[in-house]
């Protein structure tokens, strides 16, 4: 069984823009709040997910999300003043489970240069009906392991972007080895977070080799390696197509090695590919944000760790819940306003990728979470 690679340049051709689909803050109207479970956007797209940045800075300097460059030690990342406390993070939270979210995902910059860390997962694990996990890259103690799990949180993601150390310092810019991050992936099979997700950025000309060893090191292992395109996420990673190894290329490498056939999406919205291999030895995923495009079912927001709420990974613009907050606005008063942003939402942006858009000043990935 063959799978044809989805040329970028191809795709790229064929997406012009018809509109101006970038979210723009809304005019704090009354929306209708009669059906808080199922609430969607002009796309009928349900609001599910949420995707919390608890903090702008990392110890690391990935070349696709923090640039060393740029994020030098005179960059001048977010005051302690200027971040969402823990009781202001849990309050929104709350609220937005009222609107129908139930899985939130606590991302950076890197989540663990959160001081006290576990006392906000405490905080939201306590929240009903809630799916609580994070994403990582995987370089702090490993006790941190255990005190995560005994906080409450049900499933990590650890970034891994080759096995090779030379490689994973030429992605990561820092000096830190592969085999602490594997060290954490471990441990946390050994305390009970069960199959970790471990994501690799494939970018080419500088990982792309890593592509099969990562695959015959995860299979059989009980952890799930997910390939994610290059993208063009903020404005400072200078991403260019040549540099995208697209999805269908991705798996034909990986099939040609150890045969892989589709496996159903575990949910509506997944934004990973999923195949198995067909001797049993578990799955990978693909994330082709470039290639594939999943617009019509994205049902996450993000939120800023300075409390900016944030329709789409690629976004211009946010819209401010800190001063709602600090201000003190009510709970209705709160809920108005994140059901208006979502009823306005028209985000579609890798949908109508072209090279009219790929120039425009997106957000950071490291400030509205990946």
């Amino acid at each position: 069984m063959a799978y044809s690679a989805v040329t970028c340049s191809k795709r790229l051709r064929s997406l012009i823009p018809t509109e101006n689909v970038l979210s723009f803050a809304p005019k704090w109207i009354k929306p209708n709040l009669t059906q808080q479970t199922m609430l969607k956007d002009r796309l009928g797209r349900p609001l599910r997910d949420l995707r919390i940045s608890v903090t702008d800075r990392c110890n690391f300097r990935c070349t696709y999300c923090m640039p060393k460059e740029i994020f030098d030690r005179h960059y001048r990342f977010l005051g302690r003043d200027k971040l969402l406390s823990f009781e202001e993070i849990a309050r929104l939270a709350r609220l937005f489970v009222r609107l129908g979210v139930h899985k939130i995902r606590l991302t950076g910059g890197e989540p663990l240069m959160r001081k006290e860390l576990e006392q906000l997962i405490g905080m939201l694990a306590a929240i009903p009906g809630i799916d609580l996990s994070m994403t990582t890259n995987g370089s702090f103690p490993l006790q941190r392991v255990r005190t995560l799990k005994n906080a409450g949180l049900q499933r990590m993601t650890i970034s891994l972007d080759a096995l090779d150390n030379r490689v994973f310092q030429a992605m990561n810019d820092v000096d830190f080895s592969v085999e602490r991050v594997l060290d954490w992936i471990d441990a946390c099979g050994e305390v009970g977070f069960g199959a970790v997700k471990v994501n690799m950025v494939v970018k080419r000309g500088v990982n792309e080799s890593e592509i099969l060893p990562m695959a015959r090191y995860f299979k059989g292992r009980g952890h799930i390696l997910r390939f994610i395109e290059f993208m063009d996420v903020g404005h400072s990673n200078g991403w260019q197509l040549a540099q995208v190894v697209p999805a269908g290329e991705i798996v034909e490498r990986v099939h040609a090695d150890m045969p892989i056939v589709p496996a159903e999406s575990n949910y509506r919205g997944e934004v990973a590919q999923r195949w198995r291999y067909l001797d049993g030895g578990g799955e990978i995923g693909v994330i082709a944000s470039v290639t594939q495009a999943f617009c019509s079912d994205c049902s996450r927001m993000r939120l800023s760790a300075d409390g900016s709420l944030y329709t789409c990974l690629f976004a211009t613009r946010g819209h401010d819940l800190r001063s709602l907050l600090r201000d003190g606005a009510t709970d209705e008063t709160l809920l108005q306003a994140i059901t208006a942003i979502w009823q306005k939402r028209t985000d579609r942006y890798s949908e109508i990728r072209s090279e009219a858009t790929v120039p425009l000043h997106k957000i950071e990935m490291s400030y509205i979470g990946g």
